[in-house]
């Protein structure tokens, strides 16, 4: 990997984590593009990128994380609250994913047997989903802060999200998506379901980037070297910031219908490159 493809990855990466289009679908895709092929080395990069998104997320939301450390040491119970409340919704993820890692990384990324199909069958279905929540919000008159606050989160609905969240396990479904989704579908108004999501992602993307790290972290280091991680993981920060920030304030005045039709025109768009008869897309 040389570094124009690391930093290319880390701005896929930061640009696209906390947006519900699906992070690692578009880094399958890149990989692709680029003649990247499937190995533990490179997705153990395209996970260890992920330190850089997780930086930007906290450092934007400093003040809310500050808030749960001193809930840890008992002394904000709201922070307290929410922090248990991220913890339960961490757990169901934390269990699968490690049940099923196996068959999950030999079946659906990317692999010989079924490409890149998978994730644009979840590209395409995740599009229509996003759709069809948001034209149902519209017809019952909802705007983007109908609904509760963050504080207002129980541990009920947050083991909801935390359920649903496993689904993103396959690739192109997108975490972002499916908690944000759910968020709102428990009763959080949209900004909330959307900070839910970026913080819960902290917990997660924490634990998968350390998890993958000290697995395979020495294969991919001995394959790419330091100096790639470092520019994926520098460039996956900035973007990140860029796109969190623009993401929260587009939200706070418009739905998710953009992201909906993107991810319809985007499974079109790579589903027609897969079959297109040249030979040079076979999946």
């Amino acid at each position: 990997m040389d570094y124009f493809q690391a930093l290319v990855l880390g701005l896929v990466e930061g640009l696209t984590e906390y947006l519900p289009v699906s992070s690692t679908g578009h880094l399958l895709l890149a990989q692709r593009l680029m003649g990247i092929g499937s190995s533990t080395a490179s997705d153990a990069f395209a996970i260890s990128i992920q330190g850089g998104a997780i930086l930007a997320v906290l450092g934007l939301y400093r003040a809310r994380v500050a808030q749960m450390m001193m809930g840890l040491l008992g002394r904000d119970q709201t922070g307290r609250h929410l922090l248990i409340n991220l913890v339960a919704a961490f757990i169901p993820a934390a269990v699968l994913g490690l049940l099923l890692e196996k068959p999950i990384k030999k079946y659906l990324f990317g692999g010989d047997e079924w490409g890149l199909w998978p994730v644009v069958a979840a590209w395409f279905v995740g599009g229509l989903a996003i759709l069809a929540v948001s034209f149902a919000r519209r017809r019952r008159g909802d705007t983007p802060t109908t609904g509760l606050d963050l504080d207002q989160l129980t541990i009920r609905m947050a083991l909801i999200v935390g359920l649903v969240q496993c689904i993103a396990m396959w690739p192109g479904v997108s975490r972002s998506l499916v908690t944000i989704v759910s968020g709102v579908l428990v009763g959080l108004s949209l900004p909330a379901a959307v900070e839910l999501s970026f913080l819960l992602g902290v917990i997660t993307l924490t634990a998968a980037t350390l998890y993958d790290a000290l697995k395979h972290g020495p294969e991919m280091l001995a394959t790419y070297g330091a100096a790639p991680l470092l520019i994926g993981f520098v460039s996956a920060w900035i973007s990140a910031v860029l796109a969190v920030k623009w993401m929260v304030g587009y939200l706070k005045s418009h739905g998710m219908e953009i992201f909906g039709w993107y991810r319809v025109a985007l499974a079109i768009a790579v589903a027609a490159w897969l079959l297109w008869p040249t030979g040079t897309a076979t999946p």
